[in-house]
């Protein structure tokens, strides 16, 4: 039995078939190398997803919770896997790293009193990422956030960005209606 297959073009005209564009995930060892690598596939993903919005906000959330597996969830000799989904109707992006350590990332308390150098990615993620949390895996976790809509103006009022040729560039905002 053959099987026929429709080989015309897909192009501006022509209606798609899924209304999102496919996930992407990439696996990264455990080396310093691996926060800009991941940083880079996120960019280059938003870049073939045609992303302008908050993707400085968006990177900032992939660097933060590599670094945060690297340092925290992955032990020796393994690695973790950085997933990019879209969802949503207008566009919204979920950055899910998934490692194979144990514990579950918690909120540093935000205590002045007692400035350190570490900790303060997850406030960073909490504060740009419309939602973020943890979910379960065997072994392991994962820490995922979500930025939601067509990464235009975000819920909590700040500027958007675009994604350039080869690097992140910011947008004039968006003007206000009188």
């Amino acid at each position: 039995m053959a099987t026929e297959c429709d080989c015309r073009l897909v192009n501006d005209e022509t209606p798609l078939l899924f209304p999102h564009p496919s996930p992407r995930e990439r696996f990264y060892r455990r080396e310093r190398q691996s926060v800009p690598a991941a940083r880079a596939f996120a960019r280059d993903a938003l870049m073939d997803w045609g992303g302008c919005g908050r993707a400085e906000d968006l990177l900032l959330c992939v660097s933060e919770l590599a670094t945060n597996a690297l340092v925290h969830g992955v032990p020796p000799g393994r690695g973790f896997l950085l997933r990019l989904v879209p969802f949503g109707e207008d566009g919204g992006v979920r950055v899910e790293v998934h490692d194979s350590g144990d514990g579950e990332p918690v909120l540093p308390r935000q205590d002045a009193r007692e400035p350190r150098e570490g900790g303060r990615g997850l406030l960073l993620v909490s504060e740009l990422a419309d939602k973020w949390g943890v979910g379960a895996r065997c072994p392991g976790k994962i820490v995922w956030c979500e930025f939601e809509g067509r990464f235009r103006e975000g819920s909590r009022g700040r500027s958007v960005a675009c994604v350039g040729e080869l690097s992140v560039m910011n947008c004039p905002s968006p003007k206000e209606e009188p």
